[in-house]
């Protein structure tokens, strides 16, 4: 697959911001970046031990910020409210896992991507799910309102779904044992097992891939077009896979590098 299958053809540009209109002209004379960020999603958002924002979506919105010259004010949100909190102007963009699917692509637009995502079935290794049918009847735990959710939603139909208000909730139930299986992403089920649950989660059925990518109001032409030039210098300096490596463990696919 060609890098067109997952970046447009903009031509590419210095990394200082432009003085464009519409929200670019906004964050020039507020001379901020306000960027939702969910940091109840490791390793895409979390706090450290000294309760500072980390994650690989923190180090990206940081990055964002450091090579437009501004100062980052995180407004923090959580899987549900990411749309109301950007549609509602409390947040310029958002930078937070945030998958692109055609059910948003209605309300909202999206950058050009800057990772990948799947929405997998884990559950306890050792128990044997073929296929949908095993999950009928389980207690499934997920994190409302995310991608997760709708595919689970969809696609498992019967089982008993468990809403969780973040992923971090849904680590804890998890690790705690509330939940026989969960909807989620290998990353929040690798965090989940670094915490020792008594059975450790593996994936069990693969529900779909998903590119992810910045979040901007509807008629933002200007500012994603900005965002576009700027995920594109930064994929081909290796940034941002750098960023992605840190934090998931692999290297962004290849096609998106090229």
């Amino acid at each position: 697959m060609k890098r067109r299958t997952f970046l447009g053809g903009l031509a590419a540009s210095t990394l200082a911001m432009p003085a464009l209109a519409d929200t670019l002209d906004t964050i020039r004379g507020r001379k901020k970046l306000l960027i939702a960020l969910d940091l109840g999603s490791p390793p895409f958002g979390m706090t450290d031990g000294s309760m500072q924002p980390t994650g690989s979506d923190v180090e990206t919105a940081r990055l964002l910020a450091a090579d437009w010259a501004l100062p980052l004010e995180i407004v923090q949100v959580t899987s549900p409210n990411r749309v109301p909190f950007l549609l509602t102007g409390k947040a310029d963009m958002v930078i937070a896992s945030f998958s692109v699917n055609e059910e948003r692509q209605k309300v909202i637009d999206f950058s050009d991507p800057y990772g990948v995502i799947q929405a997998v079935i884990a559950g306890p290794k050792g128990r044997e799910v073929k296929d949908y049918a095993a999950v009928v009847g389980k207690r499934l735990g997920t994190t409302r309102g995310s991608t997760n959710d709708k595919e689970a939603t969809t696609r498992a139909q019967g089982a008993q779904m468990v809403r969780y208000d973040d992923d971090a909730t849904l680590i804890t139930a998890m690790v705690s044992g509330q939940v026989d299986m969960v909807a989620t992403s290998p990353q929040v089920m690798n965090t989940a097992n670094a915490r020792n649950p008594p059975v450790p989660f593996e994936t069990k059925i693969v529900m779909r891939t998903f590119p992810y990518a910045i979040g901007l109001r509807k008629g933002e032409t200007k500012l994603q077009t900005a965002l576009n030039e700027w995920v594109r210098t930064n994929l081909r300096n290796g940034k941002l896979n750098a960023i992605y490596k840190t934090y998931h463990g692999v290297d962004l696919p290849a096609e998106m590098l090229a």
